[in-house]
């Protein structure tokens, strides 16, 4: 069996504050494997985007690496220097930011920033073949009259063309993995549909690995092999994307699962999950998830919870575990899924 192209094993990331260090991911395990999609779910918080920044080392000067590996395609990145992870971003690992506008320079032609890239990574190569390659990436990412697009400044492009540019720009350097945070949030719904299909179609073109970053669950659902579910700062359920979405197992998800509207739900309110979510600076004892779980047991409260394999995916609670503290699920209030 191959390698992963990524493998996350462990890792803490900590951010300095005013108020106190607040580890923002807490013992994350995570592997993507070649040509596999593999989402990131949760609430704002939750450490979804901490967990992509550290990945491509773009975390701000006031975090830091606690524990923990970060492997991309058999390379520990967490000691490299900053020129040394220059030589990694692009070739292995790319990433579309949630606003693709602070990833071009407003003054100058989206050809020529692009181009610039395109000539580092290959270098020697002509400006004319250069030229050649970013109108065949552009295409592919159906950008209709690439030759008039690549003349035009960022600010003359819609934001749906803008985030298909970046994408293109991801292509031209060829990754391994691409990371998307939130690349549909700031555009209109059926731009957002053909972003996806957009996504689904070129890893199946580049056999490209695929880590997407979300709140939508919904979405993620559409795009992604596996689902990850983040709770404040950790990975509480994580699994194939029909079993996550369709028989969920962790109280958290079972939560995010009911709050969604549904065409069957004609009426009545739609289900919230109870309370806040949990302070980073002061976390709750035992498992982060108790004050708002409607299962909560004592146990709860004081010890946190390992992962345990419930069908095929991996699920940290107390319910699934051989504790003798534990009841049997029905004697549980139920949330409806569906």
């Amino acid at each position: 069996m191959n390698d992963p192209v990524l493998r996350v094993s462990n890792l803490v990331t900590t951010y300095k504050t005013l108020l106190g260090p607040v580890r923002a991911l807490e013992g994350i395990n995570l592997s993507v494997d070649k040509g596999e999609s593999v989402a990131l779910v949760g609430e704002s918080g939750s450490g979804k985007s901490t967990l992509g920044l550290s990945i491509v080392k773009l975390l701000p000067l006031n975090s830091e690496y606690t524990s923990g590996e970060i492997v991309l395609d058999g390379t520990n990145v967490v000691p490299l220097s900053l020129s040394q992870m220059k030589k990694i971003r692009g070739r292995i690992v790319f990433m579309i930011f949630q606003d693709p506008l602070n990833s071009l320079n407003p003054v100058k032609k989206i050809g020529s920033q692009i181009l610039e890239a395109l000539r580092i990574k290959y270098e020697g190569t002509s400006y004319e073949d250069a030229t050649g390659k970013l109108i065949e990436a552009l295409k592919d990412v159906r950008i209709p009259d690439p030759r008039s697009v690549i003349e035009r400044y960022p600010h003359q492009l819609s934001g749906g063309q803008i985030q298909r540019v970046i994408i293109a720009m991801g292509l031209l350097m060829q990754p391994k993995l691409l990371i998307a945070d939130e690349p549909t949030s700031a555009i209109d719904v059926t731009l957002q549909a053909q972003i996806l299909k957009l996504l689904n179609d070129l890893k199946r073109e580049y056999n490209m690995s695929l880590v997407f970053i979300t709140h939508d669950i919904g979405v993620a659902y559409t795009v992604a092999d596996r689902i990850g579910v983040m709770y404040a700062g950790k990975l509480v359920e994580i699994g194939p994307s029909d079993e996550v979405i369709l028989s969920p197992s962790h109280p958290y998800t079972k939560g995010l699962i009911a709050s969604l509207p549904s065409g069957t739900k004609r009426k009545g309110r739609l289900q919230s999950i109870q309370g806040t979510p949990a302070s980073l600076i002061v976390p709750p004892a035992g498992c982060r998830y108790h004050p708002r779980c409607p299962y909560v047991m004592e146990i709860c409260r004081r010890s946190e919870p390992g992962f345990a394999q419930v069908k095929n995916s991996s699920v940290a609670c107390w319910l699934y575990t051989n504790e003798p503290e534990k009841k049997p699920e029905e004697d549980f209030p139920k949330i409806q899924t569906n």
